[in-house]
């Protein structure tokens, strides 16, 4: 009750302290000159939110960056001895390894399908019904998602009705055995990714279908009278003009692949060598109760990610720049 009682009072009250905030920024503004208040004005109405960025983003950020420097129970300081163990212990250098795996596989099948599939769909009728059955996945949660594909690689010894997918449609072949799918590395590593895959490929369609429709067909049809094939077309026309769209799409599936979790999590609990970064920061901070080298984990992970998020920066820096 005293949840409910607290949830309720943070909803009607948030509302309320916004308006009263803005009104009595409004009302103390009124008794400055009129360029004076202009140029007060952004400030003080940025002003929760960048109160609010400070809290619950940089702070942190900074206290992590702080722990990783610090032992287990961050208590004693120990300098760069986290971020050394991460980079020499075995365990670590396979999350590493596998987050290799992830970045480039990952980041290519989806990009490659989602590109090919909006292409595709382009030219029939039936569109529409086409990509809502391919983005019906990004509508279930992902966990719900990696216990559809945990189902499909699921095992049973020979002799005994299978109840995985895959090895029930596969032992229909006459002299098939049935394989544990998600136990030998590095495949069920891969097998994991197609999980992923099945998922976030409905979200890079939609992307790349959006900037399709926003092609000149005059250049398109241009192209074709001049004598080129549509395979020719493809690759000197349509796709360097989604260069931008691609590019961000494809930063966008880098940052997932390197943050990924719940489907390792569900499908084999990082086991059988398909640790990642971010499971291992969970494992760490969770089990191991290892708070230094949790935190080193996360800066980390936080410093791969930054170049991508730069990149995406500058690229809507020069978008806003050509408009």
């Amino acid at each position: 009750m005293g949840r409910l009682v607290l949830a309720a009072a943070v909803v009607a009250g948030v509302p309320v302290l916004l308006v009263g905030y803005i009104t009595l920024v409004e009302g103390a503004l009124v008794a400055l000159p009129t360029r004076r208040a202009a140029a007060v004005r952004p400030w003080l109405w940025t002003a929760p939110g960048f109160f609010f960025l400070c809290v619950f983003l940089v702070y942190p950020t900074l206290k992590t960056i702080q722990l990783s420097l610090f032992g287990p129970d961050s208590s004693g300081f120990v300098g760069l001895a986290n971020y050394l163990a991460i980079f020499t212990q075995s365990a670590t250098q396979v999350a590493l390894r596998n987050n290799g795996l992830w970045l480039v596989l990952f980041t290519f099948l989806t990009v490659a399908l989602g590109l090919l599939i909006a292409v595709l769909t382009d030219r029939v009728r039936y569109e529409s019904f086409a990509q809502s059955i391919v983005f019906l996945p990004m509508a279930i949660s992902f966990t719900a998602a990696s216990v559809i594909w945990k189902f499909m690689f699921d095992y049973r010894p020979a002799g005994t009705a299978q109840t995985g997918t895959l090895n029930a449609l596969l032992t229909l072949i006459p002299g098939f055995q049935p394989r544990a799918w998600l136990v030998n590395a590095p495949l069920n590593t891969v097998f994991l990714i197609l999980a992923s895959t099945w998922v976030w490929t409905g979200f890079c369609m939609v992307i790349l279908s959006a900037a399709l429709k926003g092609l000149s067909a005059e250049v398109l049809d241009a192209a074709r009278i001049d004598g080129a094939n549509e395979w020719q077309v493809f690759w000197r026309v349509i796709f360097p003009l989604l260069g931008g769209t691609v590019a961000v799409v494809t930063t966008v599936m880098i940052v997932f692949s390197l943050k990924t979790f719940d489907v390792v999590y569900v499908m084999t609990s990082g086991n059988f060598s398909t640790q990642i970064i971010a499971f291992s920061q969970y494992q760490q901070m969770f089990i191991n109760r290892d708070f230094g080298k949790a935190s080193a984990i996360g800066v980390v992970l936080l410093v791969a990610i930054l170049p991508v998020l730069a990149f995406n920066l500058q690229r809507f820096r020069q978008q806003e720049a050509e408009r």
